[in-house]
């Protein structure tokens, strides 16, 4: 057995010197990400299927926290910008502001809305959403004609119900300042603002921008080469 030799105390302080560094780099990678996570980018996953074909169950997408924040100190990295009808906003669910759900705002404050057989209006002129989708399903009267206040859907929120018949006037509903009008681009198959009402400014969270992996729908068995081709195909920026 060859003995060590003992380090010098150059050669010591040179190991010690090391092992900071590497220590100190670690940190700033750590204190780095905090704050990324913390206050410009958030993971997020989706859990149903009320924005497909836009999000699909089981995307992987990363949020601008930044994209709804008021301007401030942050923007020389991800600005801040107005909220434009058509976005994607991630927000907390007004019932219970602990979940989180993702949807497309389709009414801005001051705005009137209505559905007509699906189709959306906004102002008295019909809405263009190539994003929309429609699978086939029954018709359904408040889903459809929204704001129906002929036929109560069982899956309305009881103070959404009471609101609605103050805000609806003519035929349309009116949007209040510093409110949006949220829905998900699966029209047929969506729990929204039709549902339980508008969201607020302050629930909104961010801006989802890019779908980075997919896991697919639970239950659905795919080879390793599909799964693959899916993570590929569903790289893809949100709009």
């Amino acid at each position: 057995m060859i003995p060590q030799t003992p380090d010098t105390p150059y050669e010591a302080d040179l190991r010690r010197h090391d092992i900071l560094t590497a220590i100190q780099s670690l940190l700033s990678v750590i204190v780095i990400a905090t704050f990324v996570v913390t206050f410009l980018i958030q993971p997020f996953r989706i859990p149903t299927g009320s924005m497909v074909p836009t999000l699909n169950i089981g995307d992987f997408l990363l949020m601008n926290k930044q994209a709804f924040a008021p301007h401030g100190a942050l923007d020389a990295l991800l600005p801040s910008a107005p909220i434009h009808r058509g976005d994607v906003a991630v927000f907390h669910y007004p019932v219970d502001p602990a979940v989180i759900f993702v949807k497309r705002v389709v009414g801005l404050p001051g705005d009137r809305l209505r559905l007509r057989n699906g189709r959306l209006f906004i102002n008295g002129r019909a809405v263009d959403e190539p994003y929309a989708f429609y699978n086939p399903a029954i018709p359904d009267s408040f889903r459809d004609n929204f704001p129906s206040q002929q036929a109560l859907d069982g899956d309305v929120d009881p103070a959404w119900w009471r609101t609605l018949r103050r805000d609806v006037r003519d035929g349309e509903l009116y949007v209040p300042p510093d409110r949006y009008f949220v829905m998900g681009d699966n029209r047929n198959d969506s729990e929204d603002s039709r549902y339980w009402g508008f969201v607020s400014r302050a629930a909104l969270i961010g801006r989802p921008m890019v779908v980075y992996f997919s896991l697919g729908e639970p239950g659905v068995n795919h080879t390793f080469r599909q799964r693959f081709a899916d993570v590929i195909r569903n790289e893809r920026i949100v709009r």
